[in-house]
């Protein structure tokens, strides 16, 4: 039985133990002044239009400072936020709009993968998928006991509720948006293996006491075993597709046979899915591919949590990203490869019981209007990643040397980013980075907006290849401040644009839109030419992530203590981008602006004697 969001949030405020013993004591999202925003605005669009073009969404965002409905509007906002039983004025339309609404594919467009290091002690697929399970296994435990502790920074607690939405969920296509399922984490005790394109039903808990590594491992080679020998109609590449398309689909694979909303209902409430996949990738880009999406048959792309484990042991993992953002994945990830790779995971004894059951087979019945959908629906994934193109950059120094210039890590990355664009595009152009509210009820991101009136300054200092070396760190110091003041005031629920879009959303039908909504510099300044997010790991090969608009770039990166790595996505059309490119310049970029910051410094210590 699926538990709805709703229910959860009563749950929680129910349920003892550390992981929600500080969400009654988390403030709300605040609703900044319009005196805070519009200015703020206002800074963020002046570097990315004419003068001409300023001078217009000036006159706009004047004219609704002054007006009755920005008044009013800002009023709604405010009353919407204090609403009592409301945890966050932003939750539900956010999640609608960027999500459950949202129609496209979630793969490539919605979720992310990360890439994981190899692990030296396990060199076969099932034996390294096995201690993955165990180590996630761990942690599933710790967050259905809430003994996991609530992760905080320096500015205090962050939100727990996406744990909610960890283990034992699923995405379910509904139109016109769609629904998350949520399971009793003790009452599902099995995870679901795929391999071949077949689904196998896996219980971690026989007769009382929780598989070993041994066990697992055993039950995932027997499973390899007859998954190899068979073939089955590739169902999970329905997942793949257009949301309409998908839930139409579904309610043709339920009334197909009732056996099917049986299968459905075991994926959906499988604590998560190990991918056994048959590729073998070597390079980061191809283990990238296999992660990020793979041939889409191996899949079921609606649940929350994926693991993958390729033939060479090379692993990884798929988040959908609907109910819940990166950094609590991040940190799953990082408990499982600390655990696996630091050899402190508990495997349990090496000895496998006998008469264990067989894994289930998950089998489908497809009559041939659902076999053709399955064929329509692979065409179309099959066009869609084709039209991908993606790259990786690798840097040779990371944030340890970064910090030793003087630099925050994140704040020297996009710049590095900004640089580069700028001198594949000979501009700048309007840059997301996501920016967590984590440290809010039910807080998810906030939009920094990367580029300033610094940025470009800096940008253009570079490119004159005359500048002096100080110059040159005055310029770059003076652009990662800026982009740190901002990412800051992102973090403490000040941004620009979720506020504008609080605003915008609270005008009611028959209303007149306000000028500042129709100015063309408000779609300009927030149509992503780059769409950025750093989630860093020491254990992390990569990470990434799609582009956001077809004439941009999805930069995903993570900064390590010994190298940044960036993965570079874009769509092959007739806008003719080239993450290919792009990785060079912002490599080229960064090497630069590193021996910039090392003759500067050198200069200011004068001639030795």
């Amino acid at each position: 039985m699926a538990t709805s969001a709703a229910e959860l949030v009563k749950s929680n405020r129910q349920t003892p133990g550390k992981l929600f013993e500080f969400q009654a004591q988390l403030a709300k999202l605040p609703v900044p002044s319009l005196s805070e925003t519009l200015p703020k605005y206002l800074r963020t669009v002046e570097p990315l239009v004419s003068a001409e073009e300023f001078a217009h969404t000036k006159l706009a965002v004047q004219q609704f400072a002054a007006s009755a409905q920005g008044k009013e509007l800002q009023r709604r906002l405010e009353a919407r936020a204090a609403e009592p039983g409301r945890a966050n004025w932003l939750e539900e339309w956010w999640n609608d709009l960027s999500y459950m609404g949202y129609r496209d594919p979630v793969v490539p467009y919605v979720s992310y993968f990360y890439s994981y290091k190899d692990d030296p002690l396990r060199r076969t697929a099932t034996g390294r998928a096995a201690a993955i399970v165990r180590a996630a296994w761990e942690f599933r435990r710790q967050v259905m006991t809430r003994e996991l502790t609530p992760e905080a920074t320096k500015a205090g607690v962050l939100c727990s509720h996406t744990y909610n939405f960890m283990f034992n969920a699923c995405r379910i296509p509904v139109r016109p948006s769609d629904t998350e399922a949520t399971y009793d984490l003790a009452r599902n005790q099995h995870i679901v293996v795929a391999r071949n394109a077949q689904f196998y039903a896996l219980e971690l808990v026989h007769d009382g006491r929780l598989l070993s590594a041994a066990e697992i491992e055993a039950q995932m080679d027997r499973i390899v075993s007859v998954a190899d020998g068979s073939a089955a109609v590739p169902v999970g590449v329905l997942t793949s597709d257009n949301r309409d398309l998908w839930a139409d689909n579904r309610q043709a694979l339920v009334e197909a046979a009732p056996e099917n909303a049986l299968v459905l209902e075991r994926l959906q409430s499988a604590a998560f899915v190990v991918c056994l996949d048959s590729e073998q990738p070597v390079t980061r880009k191809e283990a990238h591919r296999v992660f990020w999406h793979g041939n889409g048959r191996n899949r079921w792309f609606d649940k929350s949590l994926q693991f993958i484990v390729c033939d060479n042991a090379k692993a990884g993992f798929l988040g959908e990203h609907s109910s819940m953002d990166g950094t609590p994945t991040c940190r799953l990830s990082d408990y499982v490869l600390d655990q696996t790779l630091g050899g402190k995971v508990e495997l349990g004894s090496p000895a496998v019981r006998p008469g264990l059951p067989t894994p289930e087979l998950l089998r489908f019945v497809t009559p041939p209007a659902v076999v053709r959908a399955i064929k329509q629906a692979a065409a179309r994934f099959d066009t869609v990643t084709a039209q991908h193109q993606l790259s990786v950059a690798h840097l040779g120094f990371g944030k340890d040397e970064i910090k030793k210039l003087g630099f925050s890590p994140d704040g020297f990355v996009q710049m590095a980013i900004q640089l580069g664009y700028y001198r594949m595009y000979g501009a700048s152009r309007a840059t997301y980075e996501a920016a967590t509210t984590r440290r809010f009820a039910h807080g998810r991101t906030e939009t920094c907006r990367s580029v300033s009136h610094e940025s470009v300054a800096f940008c253009r200092v570079f490119a004159d290849h005359a500048s002096a070396p100080a110059k040159r760190l005055a310029a770059l110091q003076a652009a990662t401040s800026a982009h740190g003041a901002y990412a800051k005031g992102c973090a403490e629920g000040k941004g620009v644009d979720r506020h504008l879009l609080g605003l915008r959303l609270l005008i009611a039908p028959g209303e007149e839109k306000p000028k500042l909504f129709q100015d063309p510099a408000y779609a300009q300044t927030s149509h992503w030419y780059l769409s950025t997010s750093q989630l860093s790991s020491e254990h992390f090969e990569g990470w990434g992530f799609s582009e956001v608009v077809p004439d941009g770039y999805g930069v995903a990166y993570t900064i390590r203590r010994d190298a940044v790595v960036l993965h570079i996505a874009n769509m092959l059309n007739d806008f003719g981008l080239n993450s290919e490119h792009l990785a060079h310049h912002i490599k080229e970029a960064a090497m630069e602006m590193r021996a910039a910051v090392l003759a500067a410094k050198l200069s200011a210590q004068g001639p030795k004697l």
